[in-house]
């Protein structure tokens, strides 16, 4: 859904970074899958389930991975 976003800090070393993955348009939604070998997979998805973004993250190096969902009011 429109306004979904999930954050991700990483540990990059000596400091920390911040990723945003979020939904950009209405029917899109942010889905978040572990696939095997540690890794975090952040995807942003259209209604038929295609990817349009996907962001993939080395788990041992998340911090945390925060997920915001919309509001629930609709803006289409």
């Amino acid at each position: 859904m429109k306004g979904d976003r999930v954050e991700i800090v990483i540990d990059a070393g000596d400091t920390s970074r911040t990723y945003e993955v979020a939904a950009t348009k209405a029917g899109r939604r942010v889905e978040v899958a572990n696939q095997r070998g540690g890794v975090v997979e952040v995807s942003e998805v259209t209604r038929s389930g295609t990817p349009v973004r996907t962001a993939r993250f080395m788990s041992s190096r998340i911090l945390a991975l925060v997920e915001h969902p919309a509001d629930g009011a609709s803006d289409d």
